[in-house]
């Protein structure tokens, strides 16, 4: 499997806030499944200077990049519209216990 990272910048109009909020649930959970399945590695959101929520860094393993698109197009940050920018590349996490 390859691993991969995401930085996705959120949308930065008036409700771009509220709906993150409104699918943070469901984007959790989904991930927790992800998880399951043994693609989430890890993750968490972005802060601002001020602490406000701007974006997301996720670290996850597919078969290959077609994969992850495939996932991409039903992530609920993409489907309602929290990410606007995602940036992703190849990676090889360091594993301390290798």
């Amino acid at each position: 499997m390859t691993q991969f990272t995401l930085l996705a910048w959120d949308y930065t109009d008036e409700g771009a806030l509220e709906r993150r909020m409104g699918c943070r649930e469901k984007h959790l959970e989904d991930l927790r499944e992800l998880a399951r399945q043994g693609h989430f590695i890890s993750g968490g959101v972005i802060l601002n200077d001020d602490g406000k929520m701007i974006g997301s860094n996720v670290h996850c393993r597919f078969e290959s990049r077609e994969a992850l698109e495939a996932w991409l197009e039903t992530e609920v940050y993409v489907t309602e519209k929290v990410w606007e920018h995602i940036d992703v590349r190849e990676i090889k996490l360091f594993d301390p216990n290798a």
